[in-house]
């Protein structure tokens, strides 16, 4: 896939509740992806749904998922069963003027499809790779790699991102012209999320520093 095409909307990923608020550039989705660390899974199991925190990483238009072999989310989801992965940005609470009318900033991209497994040994290491680098960047050249024992406990997914939707919500309250000249507070309360100072594993041996990899994060926004 051509990843500088734009999104091109299914029956399943077009938006409809809040059709302004759509994006379908794919350099927008992939920023939404991009800035999350934890996605969610969303898979029918027997006859009820199950969504579930998952980690994941984007290598192009591919995301790839991954967990225990056990997971019985992830043995669905490898199966064949569609699923549906959503990663959410809160932004900010909106006071609005009515009840109505409050609301929250957002960022959010959903992705539908079928799961792919990833069996083969070479693009395995690379999902896995990119889940690290995701979650922690600089962190799989510098730490031991899976050995055959783990790599046999990790179920790795792929997920296509042809079938996806992206909505954005910013700036102020929506009210009701008949409601501006209120005396109610209205405006936007920012909500961040942020990396705070790295706390040293106990059996690290005395005088061990953090390493820049980890420092240079810490403080930073995170998403």
């Amino acid at each position: 896939m051509d990843t500088a095409a734009p999104l091109s909307p299914t029956d399943r990923s077009t938006v409809r509740r809040g059709a302004k608020r759509a994006r379908t550039d794919r350099a927008d989705l992939h920023a939404v992806l991009d800035a999350g660390l934890i996605g969610h899974l969303g898979v029918l199991l027997g006859e009820a749904p199950v969504v579930l925190p998952t980690g994941y990483g984007r290598h192009g238009d591919t995301l790839y998922l991954h967990g225990s072999t056990g997971a019985a989310t992830l043995r669905a989801a490898a199966a064949g069963a569609p699923v549906c992965f959503t990663v959410t940005h809160l932004d900010g609470i909106v006071y609005a003027r009515s009840a109505f009318h409050h609301s929250v900033n957002y960022r959010c991209a959903v992705v539908h499809g079928a799961a792919r497994p990833v069996t083969d040994p070479a693009e395995r290491l690379l999902a896995l790779e990119v889940l690290t680098e995701h979650l922690a960047p600089g962190s799989w050249a510098a730490t031991r790699r899976p050995d055959r024992r783990e790599l046999a406990a990790t179920a790795v997914l792929a997920l296509d991102l042809a079938e996806a939707s992206v909505k954005i919500r910013t700036g102020p309250p929506g009210d009701d012209a008949g409601d501006l000249a209120g005396p109610v507070w209205a405006g936007v309360l920012p909500v961040r999320t942020v990396l705070g100072e790295p706390e040293p594993c106990p059996l690290l041996p005395p005088g061990a520093t953090v390493p820049p990899r980890v420092a240079e994060r810490a403080l930073s926004p995170a998403g």
